[in-house]
């Protein structure tokens, strides 16, 4: 099998089983509130806090104009962030550029550190980052290749399943205060709308990365 469908295949058994799913959905929170945080950044609010919790929840907490275009695209980066990851990882790595995918993710985990408030959260980042150092410092060519992509397709296949993930809680619990709920107060756009808007986006990319390897 090609390398690229092995580590795509291996990206889905780590989505779907529900086994690997409990330990692997923690991985999409960390990039989902890495998404928050950068955006927040680069459109010059302070970022102040960042949680990732045991349930696979997380928060980024920010400061800056409650509404305006700068809070509609960090409420919007969360869920979009896994899959545009995902996205450029696979174009990176088809260029023959996996170091610099490594060493950018290597980079945001180290400035994520500075802003976690709570140790599960360190947790998280600190293995993340070591294991991405390790690959870094310690694995041959093609074993970067193959955990970078295997990385790419499991963002890339985990987004759009957390989207719809998204939108069975909102339907099964009222409390309205996932990101979709605070850009539907941001917007004249229902929370439906943006569930919807998450998805076919999503799900675009994960198409495009299909298509860009086919």
């Amino acid at each position: 099998m090609d390398t690229t469908w092995a580590a795509a295949a291996l990206a889905l058994a780590l989505t779907v089983a529900p086994p690997a799913w409990r330990f692997t959905r923690h991985l999409v929170t960390l990039v989902h509130e890495a998404g928050h945080a950068i955006v927040a950044v680069l459109t010059g609010r302070r970022l102040n806090a960042i949680r990732l919790h045991t349930d696979t929840s997380g928060l980024t907490l920010s400061t800056g104009r409650p509404r305006g275009p700068g809070m509609i695209a960090t409420a919007a980066a969360g869920y979009l962030a896994p899959a545009a990851l995902g996205l450029v990882s696979v174009v990176l790595v088809r260029a023959d550029e996996t170091g610099i995918a490594l060493y950018v993710g290597l980079g945001v985990l180290a400035l994520m550190l500075v802003f976690i408030r709570n140790w599960f959260g360190l947790l998280v980042v600190g293995i993340s980052g070591v294991a991405v150092a390790a690959l870094v410092w310690k694995a041959d060519h093609r074993v970067q290749d193959f955990a970078a992509l295997t990385f790419a397709w499991f963002l890339l296949i985990a987004a759009p399943r957390t989207v719809l993930d998204l939108w069975s809680h909102r339907r099964r619990v009222r409390s309205r205060t996932s990101d979709a709920d605070v850009l539907a107060r941001l917007t004249h756009l229902p929370a439906a709308v943006w569930n919807l808007l998450f998805l076919l986006l999503t799900g675009g990319a994960l198409g495009t990365a299909v298509w860009l390897v086919g």
